[in-house]
């Protein structure tokens, strides 16, 4: 009642309608958009593959990569090729594994964003191989930028490889395991690669909590992530109650254009709090992502209207596929 008094009932019913409202929709609100034709364009939806991530979850990643390509048809597709992986002993690089992936795309004409450095998709979001731990940070720095190199100078006539994707959401330091964001050695990278080759280049930034600023002003092509329901350790999971024009907004206050804008990574599993997400609970993967909020998020995805979008899952999909639930593998088959 003190409160009542002193701010007077109007601006108290005011805030109290502020608060339910922010509630519903951080915390209660259904699967949105509610209206949902699923009715992309020709090539509008990609996906992410990550090979390291197939066997973390103890999957066969030919098997899944081959079902991506023969089953699902998926024709766009973003591919970390993994630093730790690539180039495991120091000075010793191996292409073989990533040499496959894209040739078997390429023979059903499928294009990749070939997206290399250090920090790439999948948690600890930094991968940097085991024999960097014994050097300095300037020392890792420089044969970052050498990777970077050698990488672009293997693929630079594979015409499969459309995009360069340098990073991922380089300047978000809030999220992974890595050492805090260099401007100075991203610009370095970028360099780098673009005088190794001539193609675009995306860079990337969490879609709802950056400005996007000073990724448009160094990017080719702009790539947005994208995520609905997420999860944090002081408010638990949150929906995010942002309407599709905002990211448009967004992105025109950034500066850029129509033509070079991309969903780089859309919400297509669900958010793991701790563990490995195959032994994520049912009920516990339910608070972020089923099958409704899958066909939600391709909506919201083809609302926001960019001019790409790139699906993060698919392995998640394939291991449910596998273990009894294939309604969302059955539902992707349906949109590419």
């Amino acid at each position: 009642m003190t409160i009542f008094k002193k701010l007077g009932p109007k601006i108290f019913i005011c805030l109290l309608i502020v608060f339910l409202v922010s509630v519903y929709f951080f915390k209660i609100a259904d699967n949105y958009p509610w209206w949902q034709n699923l009715k992309p364009e020709s090539g509008f939806f990609g996906v992410t593959f990550s090979k390291k991530f197939c066997q973390e979850i103890g999957l066969d990643w030919r098997e899944v990569y081959l079902a991506i390509l023969d089953d699902l048809q998926v024709k766009e597709i973003r591919l970390p090729i993994y630093w730790d992986e690539i180039e495991p002993q120091e000075g010793s690089f191996d292409f073989t594994d990533y040499d496959y992936i894209i040739a078997e795309g390429s023979k059903r004409n499928v294009k990749f964003i070939a997206n290399i450095g250090w920090r790439l998709p999948r948690w600890p979001e930094c991968h940097a191989p085991a024999w960097t731990n014994q050097k300095s940070l300037a020392n890792t720095q420089a044969k970052a930028i050498n990777m970077i190199k050698i990488v672009a100078d293997h693929y630079k006539d594979n015409s499969a490889i459309v995009y360069w994707q340098l990073e991922n959401e380089p300047f978000f330091d809030a999220f992974g395991v890595c050492y805090f964001s260099d401007e100075n050695f991203f610009k370095k990278e970028l360099e780098t690669l673009k005088l190794s080759d001539s193609r675009p280049v995306i860079i990337s930034a969490t879609g709802e909590l950056s400005w996007w600023r000073k990724e448009a002003k160094l990017a080719d092509i702009f790539g947005s992530t994208l995520y609905r329901v997420v999860w944090g350790q002081s408010s638990g999971y949150i929906r995010y109650p942002i309407p599709a024009w905002f990211y448009r907004l967004k992105a025109f206050l950034a500066g850029v254009k129509p033509q070079n804008r991309i969903i780089v990574e859309l919400q297509a599993e669900p958010w793991v709090p701790n563990g490995s997400i195959i032994y994520l609970s049912e009920a516990e993967a339910d608070k972020s992502f089923n099958l409704e909020q899958f066909k939600a998020n391709l909506q919201y995805a083809i609302n926001v209207n960019f001019r790409q979008t790139y699906l993060w899952g698919v392995e998640w999909w394939y291991y449910q596929y596998q273990n009894g639930h294939p309604e969302y593998w059955l539902l992707a088959r349906t949109i590419f």
